[in-house]
C-alpha cells in the first residue's frame, strides 16, 4: 500500500470519528449547550447533507485538478475548522454549524482514495481495495465509541474536541505533502455528470444506495445511545460498550463484503441477499419489545454487518462508468449514499420526536424509527431487483 494512501485511509478514520461520535456525546451536550435528542440528529443530518452536497463538486475536481489537492485543502478548512467550532460551541446552533463544516471537510477523503484505486489498480480487485479503506477507515467508528467516552471522562468533550481539530489540521497537510495524483488519461475534461445520469442501469442501483446505509450510519451514529440509555436505563460506559461492538460488527461486515464479488460472482445478489438480512434486524427491534439487553445488542451489531454493503454496491456502480469519469462516478454514488444518511437522520429525529410525545413505554419512539429504517431498505430492494448485475 502506498503511503499516500496510508495517509487518506488515516484521514478516513477522522470522516468515520465524526460522522459517529455524537452518540457519546447526546448527555454531556444536552447538559453543557442543551442540545435535545431532536439537536442532535439535526446537526447529525447536516454532517451528511452537507458531505452528500459535496460530492458534485468534490467529483469535478478529483477528475479536473486531482485528489491531492482536493482532499488536503476541504479537510483542513472544514475538519480542522469544523472540529475548532465544536470546540467552542455554547448553544445547539454551533453543534450544527460545525457538524456541517465537518461534513463538507470529510467529504474528498474516501472517494480520493476511491478514484486512485480506479484509476490505478485493476477493476476486479476495486470491490477489495474499497471494502480493506472502509474496514480500516472504520477504526474511527470504534474510537468514537468507548475511547471517546473515557478521553471525554478524563479531560473534558471540549478538550478532546480541540485535539481532533489539531489532528485534522496536521493529517490535511501530510496530504497536501504526500498524495501522488493519477496520471491524466484521453478525454479526461471532457463530459459530466449528466453522461452519468443518462444511463438506465445505474437508476436502478441508486434506490438502495440511497436507503441501504440508513440503518447502520443512523443507529450507530446518534439512535443507539439513546436508545439504550432510555430502553435499559445504561450509564456512558456501557452505552460506550455498546458502541463499540456496533462499530466492530461494521467492520467485520465491511471485510466479509470485500472479496464476494469474486468468490460467488455476483454483485447483485450478495449485495441482495446482505440487505434483506438487514431488514429483518430492522423490523426485530420495530415489531418486537426487546427485554434482553444483550439481544438488543445482537440486533444492532446484525445491523451494523448486514449494512456494511457500500463497497460492493460502489463497485456495482463502478463497472458502468466510463473512464474519464471515474470521479464524478464514484461521487455521484456516494451523494446518493451519504444523501440518504442524511435526509433520514433529520426525518428520524423529527419522527422520534413526534412518537415521544405520546408513547406510553419508552421502547416505542424508537420502534417506530426502526420500521421505518425496515421499510426504506426493503423499498429500495424492490427496485434493486431488477438492476442488471455486472462484475470485472
Amino acid at each position: 500500500m502506498r503511503v499516500d494512501l496510508i495517509l487518506l485511509c488515516f484521514a478516513y478514520v477522522l470522516s468515520q470519528f465524526y460522522r459517529a461520535f455524537l452518540a457519546v456525546l447526546t448527555e454531556v451536550l444536552e447538559r453543557d449547550v442543551s442540545a435535545s435528542p431532536e439537536d442532535l440528529a439535526t446537526a447529525s443530518g447536516l454532517w451528511f447533507l452537507a458531505f452528500a452536497a459535496m460530492q458534485i463538486p468534490v467529483g469535478w475536481a478529483l477528475d479536473r485538478i486531482g485528489p491531492r489537492r482536493t482532499a488536503s485543502a476541504l479537510l483542513l478548512l472544514g475538519g480542522g475548522g469544523g472540529a475548532a467550532i465544536f470546540a467552542m460551541a455554547s448553544a445547539p446552533a454551533h453543534i450544527s454549524i460545525a457538524m456541517l463544516l465537518l461534513g463538507v471537510g470529510c467529504s474528498p477523503v474516501l472517494m480520493a482514495s476511491y478514484y486512485i484505486f480506479a484509476r490505478v489498480y485493476r477493476p476486479s480487485v476495486f470491490a477489495t481495495l474499497a471494502a480493506v479503506i472502509l474496514g480500516v477507515g472504520s477504526v474511527g467508528n470504534l474510537a468514537s465509541a468507548l475511547p471517546m467516552t473515557l478521553a471525554v471522562e478524563a479531560f473534558g468533550w471540549r478538550q478532546v474536541v480541540w485535539a481532533m481539530a489539531a489532528i485534522s489540521a496536521v493529517t490535511a497537510l501530510g496530504l497536501w505533502r504526500l498524495v501522488r495524483d493519477p496520471e491524466p488519461v484521453e478525454g479526461e475534461a471532457k463530459g459530466s455528470v449528466l453522461e452519468l445520469l443518462r444511463m438506465p442501469a445505474l437508476w436502478l442501483i441508486f434506490p438502495l444506495m440511497f436507503f441501504h446505509y440508513a440503518p447502520a450510519a443512523g443507529a450507530r451514529g446518534l439512535w443507539i445511545g439513546p436508545y439504550f440509555r432510555d430502553v435499559f436505563g445504561a450509564a456512558d460506559g456501557l452505552v460506550g460498550v455498546v458502541t463499540l461492538i456496533m462499530g466492530a460488527a461494521m467492520i467485520a461486515g465491511t471485510f466479509a463484503y470485500g472479496p464476494l464479488d469474486r468468490l460467488l460472482g455476483t454483485r447483485k445478489w450478495v449485495i441482495f441477499g446482505g440487505n434483506i438480512a438487514s431488514v429483518v434486524a430492522c423490523l426485530w427491534l420495530g415489531l418486537f419489545s426487546i427485554q434482553s439487553l444483550w439481544l438488543a445488542v445482537a440486533i444492532f451489531a446484525a445491523i451494523g454487518f448486514f449494512g456494511a454493503s457500500f463497497p460492493m454496491m460502489m463497485a456495482h456502480g463502478r463497472a458502468f462508468y466510463p473512464a474519464h469519469l471515474v470521479g464524478r462516478g464514484v461521487t455521484l454514488m456516494n451523494l446518493f449514499g451519504i444523501g440518504g444518511v442524511g435526509l433520514m437522520q433529520m426525518v428520524t429525529g423529527r419522527l422520534y420526536a413526534a412518537q415521544a410525545e405520546t408513547a406510553q413505554a419508552a421502547p416505542e419512539p424508537y420502534q417506530a424509527l426502526f420500521i421505518f429504517y425496515g421499510v426504506l431498505v426493503a423499498l429500495g430492494l424492490v427496485i434493486y431487483l431488477f438492476a442488471r448485475d455486472r462484475t470485472d
